[in-house]
């Protein structure tokens, strides 16, 4: 095995190197990272990701398209501002763990109700700051996420042939079927809308366009976006059958962001799917993990990345109008644009790589796209795709 140095700790940690390390992460490779433990106490295993995004770590730690995962925050200044209950996408946070260059700071934001310490302390999530974050990307890009088992014990105390152990023996996100975990169990509605100023989040009060969304791990403001462009919506478990979606009655179907293998998800959402759309006209929207499933009923096929894409900056390009748009992602498979029927068209690619970011069936109101147009975080250029979605629901607009 090898170790960083000094012990994995970053330059701006050199004038603590006299402390011991409370904090280390093994690598399936044997690399070893040392540095300062903060948050909750223990051991985790997973995926090791980075996400690039400069805001936004509390909705990054509580998305659930992170089941599984520990993420490695390129961004040196995490902690800052706090956490508040409101930024919360589900009710726990869902990823294993983070890393961070900088040990966090007490926060400085008028909205902080509690340190990102206390509340990964209380939500038993482990955090790992005076880590060299550069080299351990650099680690993830040239040989793609790895397995890895992260540990926090104030004593210091390690066993690091133990934790190579368990990070060599993580199963590993491909064939895992993560929506099941972070999936409602029950339906419920939602009529919570977009945060505005002074109030919050509003309650939506009018009737709207009745649409059912399904959760394979829906977050919060993906659903406040569909109430806020005009959507009564009813949110339905992942494992949800296509009579029970037409039970509804509903005006349009929604197919949520989520975890884990989109093939795996796949064997009881593609036939349901399938049967929507033999079975219905009805406009259906996806994102993320939504996205992946409407290739795979439509034919397609999906592939895991070598590092996948998580941040708030990757240009994307909307052939449909030609502009190019900086979005949010967070994915490690890809829909093959190569294995896409004759009647779905690619609609969006990535600028970065030119993977697939979009398709639409011809002649249906049925779209997807993978990058996230809620934007929390990130920028706000895709929020125009739920406003298309709420238009193909009016008969008049509906594609030629």
């Amino acid at each position: 095995m090898t170790d960083t140095d000094p012990a994995g700790l970053a330059p701006g940690a050199r004038a603590e190197s006299a402390d011991i390390p409370t904090a280390c992460i093994v690598l399936a490779d044997g690399q070893v990272f040392h540095g300062k433990g903060f948050g909750a106490t223990g051991v985790a295993v997973a995926e090791l990701c980075f996400n690039t995004a400069m805001t936004g770590y509390q909705e990054i730690m509580t998305d659930p398209s992170y089941a599984g995962q520990v993420v490695t925050f390129t961004f040196p200044h995490i902690g800052n501002t706090g956490v508040t209950p409101e930024d919360d996408e589900t009710a726990e946070p869902v990823a294993a763990g983070m890393v961070v260059k900088w040990d966090p700071t007490e926060p400085s934001n008028w909205r902080a109700e509690e340190t990102l310490a206390a509340w990964l302390a209380r939500r038993g999530r482990i955090g790992i700051g005076s880590v060299d974050t550069r080299r351990l990307t650099r680690a993830i890009r040239h040989q793609g996420a790895p397995h890895a088992a992260i540990a926090h014990d104030p004593e210091g105390n390690f066993n690091i042939e133990e934790l190579h152990r368990l990070a060599m023996g993580f199963a590993g996100l491909e064939g895992a079927d993560l929506a099941k975990e972070v999936s409602c169990t029950q339906s419920y509605r939602w009529d919570e809308m977009r945060w505005a100023w002074p109030d919050g989040f509003p309650k939506r009060e009018t009737p709207g366009h009745k649409v059912v969304a399904i959760d394979y791990g829906a977050k919060r403001n993906i659903l406040r976006c569909l109430a806020s462009a005009g959507c009564d919506v009813t949110v339905m478990p992942a494992t949800t059958t296509a009579e029970e979606v037409l039970a509804q009655n509903p005006d349009g179907l929604f197919l949520s962001n989520g975890p884990g293998d989109p093939a795996a998800t796949g064997e009881y959402a593609v036939p349901m799917i399938r049967e929507i759309m033999e079975k219905s006209e009805m406009p259906i929207f996806g994102i993320c993990l939504g996205h992946q499933m409407l290739a795979l009923a439509l034919g397609g096929r999906t592939l895991k990345m070598n590092h996948g894409h998580h941040g708030a900056n990757h240009p994307v390009k909307d052939h449909t109008t030609g502009k190019v748009e900086i979005t949010s992602m967070n994915h490690g498979f890809a829909v093959d644009s190569q294995s896409l029927p004759d009647n779905v068209e690619e609609t969006h690619v990535s600028l970065f790589d030119g993977s697939n970011c979009g398709i639409a069936v011809k002649n249906r109101p049925i779209f997807s796209v993978q990058h996230h147009p809620e934007a929390s975080p990130g920028p706000q250029d895709s929020f125009y795709l739920f406003e298309r979605f709420v238009s193909f629901m009016e008969p008049q607009t509906q594609p030629a």
